[in-house]
């Protein structure tokens, strides 16, 4: 199960990373946004401290916009995965990206038809929103089950990263429904490590040593 860290912020990807849970990184204008940094600078700053995949996502609409913003991420360094919204211009300019060799990924996916045409287009990697679809009363993980169902039948080789991830829980589903990692913040992260009764285990362990004259 690979996991990528929803960020922007590089001390969450660099604690990440040392902590060996760290398998890529996704990134959006918002998130960006949000940390007051230039896009390109702060996608090279990234880069900088990380190797593995960085998913960095342009800003146009149109595929042959889409197609030379995509160029100029990928061009920051090896290891940027272009991540465009599926539709007609995404799945082109994910087409001719591909053609060239420049890694993409697919993301606002909400559906096994979409998951198929991304991966078609030759997307490395589909990012499908769960949480969203959950949020409107849909089966997101239904939807990942279909989609890996799909890349299994016909030998696809496009991997699926689950996003939109709101709980720990959301881990252990998106394994079970065959996809290969999911995407999730550093906050989600650290939910995954916590558990009430490991918390009173360790209290309880360190009375303990305590009473017999431990540290």
């Amino acid at each position: 199960m690979l996991i990528f860290i929803d960020s922007a912020n590089v001390d969450e990807i660099t604690r990440a990373a040392s902590l060996g849970l760290c398998d890529g990184v996704t990134t959006n204008p918002t998130l960006i946004m949000k940390q007051g940094a230039d896009h390109h600078t702060r996608i090279s700053e990234i880069c900088a401290v990380f190797s593995g995949p960085v998913l960095a996502e342009p800003v146009s609409s149109e595929a042959d916009a889409i197609v030379a913003e995509g160029r100029e991420l990928h061009a920051i360094a090896d290891n940027v995965v272009v991540k465009i919204p599926i539709g007609m211009p995404g799945v082109e300019a994910i087409h001719r990206l591909s053609s060239e060799g420049i890694d993409c990924a697919a993301t606002l996916i909400f559906s096994a038809s979409q998951a198929l045409i991304a991966s078609k287009a030759g997307a490395r990697f589909i990012c499908p929103f769960v949480g969203r679809l959950d949020d409107v009363s849909t089966d997101g993980m239904e939807m990942i089950r279909q989609s890996a169902a799909l890349y299994d039948a016909y030998e696809l080789p496009t991997q699926i990263i689950v996003a939109s991830v709101r709980h720990p829980l959301h881990l252990i589903e998106s394994g079970l429904a065959g996809a290969d990692g999911i995407t999730l913040p550093f906050s989600v992260l650290a939910k995954l490590l916590s558990h009430p009764l490991t918390d009173l285990g360790i209290e309880q362990f360190r009375k303990d040593a305590q009473k017999v004259g431990g540290a």
